[in-house]
């Protein structure tokens, strides 16, 4: 389960997306990732929606396969441009979208800022209330040239240690390699400060007010443990989208496609599938 590839590729504005397509249902749907993770999050939940649905997914510009360079920008405002590009080059219209973390901040502004249409809607422990950010993540959003300069050893242990905080019961030691392995190096490492010292809460305040406004059949699931954004957002956010549901799973913290891919597929199954 850990091999995961996206062989395909897209020349977007922002730069090249990699991305793949799995199964050949007669639905689409989208996932989105969040940060500082990858499509390689979904493989499991992929896998398993592919039996059914057309599964699209892709890494954002600078994060996991997808390009990474100094001066790009890959703000949420800039993700939100390109996931509308993909989704023009895909030829899909309204297709169900399923996004994490900032994908669900990305999917919210395609729909309420770009007319996006989505067939149905899950956000799953979405960035999309203020405030947002923890404390490590402003305090490296405030000196990210500092950071930079960190040695490549510092450096991986830091990013080791963030990223593992995103799961309640612990990432196996594979797994953490692989999320941690797109941020290391000359090139991975000023990626891993640039995305944060880009990420801007406005871009969320721009769209909060009008989250009564989403046209689509909207699931919102949390980790009943998550240590980055409380699910107590979960029960704000889901009481602001008309007729949401919430779903808190137990035992999982922020990575719950890492904490429980089963319950999570299983909601996610149940709400596709709905008449």
């Amino acid at each position: 389960m850990t091999e995961w590839e996206l062989p395909r590729s897209f020349q977007a504005a922002t730069g090249e997306v990699r991305w793949n397509r799995l199964g050949d249902g007669p639905e689409a749907v989208v996932l989105l990732h969040g940060t500082p993770f990858s499509s390689y999050v979904w493989r499991a939940v992929a896998r398993a929606l592919a039996s059914r649905f057309t599964v699209h997914v892709w890494d954002m510009p600078g994060y996991g396969l997808s390009e990474q360079r100094t001066g790009q920008d890959v703000s949420l405002a800039a993700q939100g441009r390109t996931f509308g590009e993909l989704l023009a080059h895909w030829g899909l219209d309204r297709p169900a979208v399923v996004a994490h973390d900032i994908g669900g901040a990305v999917a919210l502004r395609a729909h309420l800022l770009h007319g996006v249409d989505y067939h149905r809607l899950a956000l799953v422990d979405p960035v999309a209330l203020a405030p947002w950010g923890s404390p490590f993540f402003r305090l490296v959003g405030e000196h990210s040239p500092v950071f930079e300069q960190l040695p490549p050893a510092l450096h991986a242990v830091l990013v080791r240690e963030y990223v593992s905080s995103a799961s309640s019961p612990g990432l196996r030691p594979d797994v953490l390699d692989r999320l941690v392995e797109p941020w290391l190096g000359e090139r991975g490492q000023p990626a891993f400060y640039r995305q944060i010292a880009q990420a801007d809460q406005r871009h969320t305040d721009e769209i909060e007010r009008a989250y009564d406004s989403v046209r689509a059949p909207t699931l919102v699931c949390w980790g009943r443990d998550d240590a980055w954004i409380p699910a107590e957002r979960g029960r704000d956010l889901a009481s602001r989208i008309p007729g949401s549901r919430l779903k808190l799973l137990d035992g999982a913290g922020h990575l719950v496609q890492e904490d429980a891919p089963a319950e999570l597929t299983t909601e996610l199954l149940a709400f596709l599938t709905r008449p």
